[in-house]
């Protein structure tokens, strides 16, 4: 016989793919995210039962509290990332190719178009509360009176947030998802470019825009500073195929990063030619057919949760 509390973990289940959605959308990191939406079930089955039977729209509820927890997280977060070493990018949500599990509260969220890697970093330049105010009504139509009970601001400046954080995201322009086997044909072509050391074919591949953004916080090899143009970034890896094994792209393995195809790269031992080379986990965007920008992810803590759902 089930009890009122099976209920409501029924139901908490069950929002749980939004709520996990709403908090790795709002802080871009996992633990933070998850966290969150644990605490917003420890609020909600801790409350007494009159209490409960007064929430009219249980979804709306936990979105809110989840979205007053993240926007804690954010503001801490402002300072902690004045210190981080080089560029910071969201933590990458790792699945595995094929039909994404619909009991993944995390695979199932990716899938939105919102939330591919190109698009979470441009949410990253936002401010907490332009992050909080733009992604709560445009992605998930909260309205702004509420949005402003959160935010601890009038509905008007809630709306001034979201709509200033909406500009932000228009001028950066993030490339739409391109289909996966179009995605697949490109980067497979890097790929190959790459393991047969050919920096014509990788040239080939690279949009006249691209960039290449590391996040090795210190503790692992990338670039410590965004390297734009095709000139560079063509410079980049001809100077990486030099540093290390080619071989080494024999053990990559392609996965779902964020919703599109992506490349994880195990550890690789060194040589008396070749470099140790880093774990990685690179997401790239595509647009008019070329890659036009590549995220490439090292730092070890980004990876703990990647390295076990790769396998996955």
């Amino acid at each position: 016989m089930s009890t009122a509390l099976d209920e409501l973990a029924g139901n908490f289940a069950a929002l749980r793919p939004h709520l996990v959605s709403v908090a790795y959308r709002l802080t871009g990191t996992l633990s933070d995210a998850e966290d969150a939406v644990q605490e917003s079930w420890l609020r909600l089955s801790g409350l007494d039962e009159r209490r409960r039977s007064e929430i009219e729209d249980q979804k709306g509820w936990l979105t809110t509290v989840v979205s007053r927890i993240c926007l804690d997280r954010l503001r801490s977060a402002v300072v902690r990332r004045e210190r981080y070493v080089g560029e910071w990018l969201p933590e990458p949500v790792l699945g595995p190719l094929g039909t994404p599990s619909s009991e993944d509260p995390l695979t199932v969220a990716v899938r939105d178009d919102g939330m591919r890697m190109a698009a979470m970093v441009v949410l990253d330049r936002l401010t907490p509360e332009q992050r909080v105010a733009f992604v709560l009504h445009d992605a998930f139509s909260v309205p702004f009176s509420e949005i402003a009970e959160i935010l601890g601001c009038t509905a008007e400046t809630a709306r001034q947030h979201g709509s200033r954080g909406r500009r932000a995201v228009a001028d950066a322009d993030p490339p739409p998802r391109t289909a996966l086997a179009e995605q697949q044909q490109i980067i497979e072509k890097f790929m190959t470019a790459m393991l047969t050391g050919d920096i014509q074919a990788v040239a080939e591949v690279l949009h006249p825009d691209v960039v290449l953004v590391g996040d090795g916080g210190g503790k692992a090899r990338t670039a410590v500073h965004t390297v734009a143009g095709f000139d560079k970034v063509t410079r980049l890896f001809q100077g990486l195929m030099r540093m290390y094994d080619p071989a080494g792209m024999e053990q990559a393995r392609l996965a779902l990063v964020n919703g599109d195809l992506g490349v994880y790269l195990p550890p690789q031992p060194g040589s008396d030619r070749y470099r140790a080379l880093d774990e990685h986990v690179d997401a790239f965007a595509i647009r008019d057919g070329k890659i036009v920008a590549i995220y490439d992810m090292a730092n070890p803590d980004k990876l703990t949760t990647a390295r076990a759902r790769v396998g996955s």
